[in-house]
C-alpha cells in the first residue's frame, strides 16, 4: 500500500510526532480487535490507518532532514528520526495483524478465547436508541472515570449510507444511538458500559473446548507477548519523556523477554502442528507471533538513544506530553491515602482512568516493578509511572499528595 504522491509543505515536527504516537497506538488495539472479533471492517481500518501512518512517517523524515544542517543538528536529531522509525514499524506489524484477518490466513478459535484474558479486553457495542449515551458527549458521560473503560474509536453511519471511522474521540465526542463504540477497559466495566449502550446484557466470549495442551502454550504466549510489546511502546514513551535510563533498560528487558517467549512460542506451535488435524489453520498464529515480535523491537528503539546517553529532543518530550493519553510520574508522599495498600484496594483505574504502567521502589536498589497488577502494594517514596488522562492524571496526583510531572 503506498501513500500517493507526498510533496514538502512546513509542518509542525511536534505535531506530527503526537499523531504518529496516537495512531501507533490506536492501531496496536484495533488489529488485535479485529483478530478477536475476526472483524473484515475493522481490520481494513486498521489498512487505510496505516496508510495515514506512511505519509505521516514521511512528512517527519522531510521536516528533520531540512532542520539538520550541522554534526550537531543531526546527532540531536538522530534518537528522533528513530522515534519517527519505530512508529512506522509499529503501523507496518498492525498491518501485517489485520492482514491474518482479511486474508484468512487462519487461526485456531483458541485464540479468540485467549485474547480477552489480556490485561484489558476490546469490545464492540452498538449505540441503541433509548441508551442514556445518545445525544451525550463523553465527557458529559464520564465513563473513563466512572468504569475505567475507554471509548478508543467509533463506527458512524452518515446520511449518504457511507460509514466512517471516528478513531480519536475526545471528551467532547458526542456519541449518537446507531455508532458502534470499539471499547477497551476491564471486564467489570466494560459489563455495566455495555448494558447501559445496548440495553442489552454484555456476554463474555465462550471459550472453545480446551486445545492440545502444545496449542494452548502456544496462544497463552502470543497473550503475554502482546501484552509486554504493549507495555514496552508505554515505557519507552516514558523513558523519553523523563530522559530516565532506568526505565529504557525495562524496555530492552522486555524485548528480551520477548524474544525468549518467542522461540519457545515455535517449539510448542511446531509440536502442536503434529497433532492437529489442519496444520494450515496454525499459520495466523505464526504471522501474529512476527509481528508482535517486531512492536517490542520498535519499542526498544524509541528508547534507544536514551539508553546510549543520547538526551531526549525537547520536540519528541513535547510531542508525548501533547498525545491523547498523557504519561506522568508521581512520587507516593507518606501521608498518601494510596500508601499501604494495593492497586486493587484503591481502583485506581476504575476511579482516575489512570493505568499504572512501572513502579520504582525506595531504597538503594531502585528497583523497577513492570506490569503491576491488583495485588501489587504500593509504598511511601514509591516512583509510580502512569498512563491515561490528563483529568485522571490530576485525579490520581491527589490521592498520591504529589503533582504529576509531565516531563517539562
Amino acid at each position: 500500500m503506498y501513500p500517493g504522491d507526498v510533496e514538502y509543505e512546513p509542518v509542525s515536527v511536534k505535531e506530527v510526532l503526537a499523531e504518529m504516537k496516537d495512531t501507533a497506538e490506536l492501531l496496536i488495539d484495533l488489529s488485535y480487535s479485529a483478530v478477536l472479533l475476526g472483524s473484515d471492517e475493522i481490520a481494513s481500518e486498521v489498512l487505510a490507518l496505516e496508510e495515514r501512518m506512511d505519509i505521516l512517517q514521511l512528512q517527519a523524515r522531510m521536516s528533520l532532514l531540512m532542520a539538520a544542517r550541522s554534526p550537531e543538528d543531526a546527532e540531536e536529531l538522530a534518537p528522533v528520526l528513530g522515534v519517527v522509525g519505530a512508529a512506522e514499524k509499529i503501523s507496518n506489524a498492525a498491518g501485517d495483524i489485520a492482514k491474518v484477518v482479511i486474508e484468512d490466513i487462519g487461526l485456531p478459535e483458541a485464540i479468540r478465547a485467549a485474547l480477552p484474558e489480556a490485561t484489558e479486553i476490546l469490545v464492540r457495542v452498538p449505540v441503541g436508541v433509548e441508551s442514556p449515551y445518545d445525544g451525550r458527549s463523553l465527557g458529559e458521560i464520564n465513563m473513563e472515570t466512572e468504569t475505567g473503560v475507554r471509548v478508543i474509536a467509533v463506527r458512524r453511519e452518515q446520511a449518504t449510507g457511507k460509514r466512517r471511522w471516528i478513531t480519536n474521540p475526545d471528551h467532547e465526542s458526542v456519541l449518537q444511538s446507531g455508532d458502534v463504540l470499539l471499547l477497551r477497559g476491564p471486564e467489570t466495566g466494560l459489563t455495566e458500559v455495555y448494558e447501559r449502550a445496548s440495553g442489552t446484557a454484555y456476554e463474555p466470549v465462550e471459550p472453545p473446548e480446551a486445545p492440545i495442551d502444545d496449542l494452548e502454550r502456544a496462544v497463552d504466549s502470543i497473550v503475554t507477548m502482546k501484552n509486554m510489546s504493549e507495555l514496552a511502546v508505554d515505557l519507552a514513551y516514558g523513558a523519553v519523556l523523563f530522559d530516565s535510563e532506568g526505565v529504557a533498560e525495562e524496555v530492552a528487558e522486555l524485548e528480551a523477554e520477548v524474544d525468549a517467549l518467542k522461540s519457545r512460542f515455535e517449539a510448542w506451535t511446531l509440536r502442536a502442528a503434529a497433532r492437529v488435524d489442519d496444520p494450515i489453520a496454525l499459520r495466523g498464529l505464526m504471522h501474529l507471533a512476527v509481528s508482535t515480535e517486531v512492536i517490542s523491537d520498535a519499542a526498544l528503539e524509541i528508547s534507544e538513544g536514551v539508553l546510549h546517553g543520547l538526551a531526549a529532543h525537547p520536540v519528541v518530550a513535547a510531542a508525548v506530553r501533547e498525545s491523547d493519553e498523557v504519561i506522568v510520574r508521581l512520587t507516593l508522599a507518606p501521608a498518601s491515602e494510596l500508601a499501604g495498600t494495593t492497586i486493587g484496594d484503591q481502583l485506581i483505574q476504575t476511579e482516575t482512568g489512570m493505568r499504572i504502567i512501572a513502579i520504582r521502589r525506595t531504597g538503594s536498589d531502585g528497583d523497577w516493578v513492570v506490569q503491576p497488577g491488583p495485588e501489587t502494594d504500593l509504598r511511601a517514596g514509591d516512583v509510580i509511572i502512569a498512563k491515561g488522562t490528563r483529568a485522571g492524571a490530576a485525579r490520581l496526583g491527589e490521592r498520591a499528595g504529589d503533582r504529576p510531572d509531565v516531563g517539562e
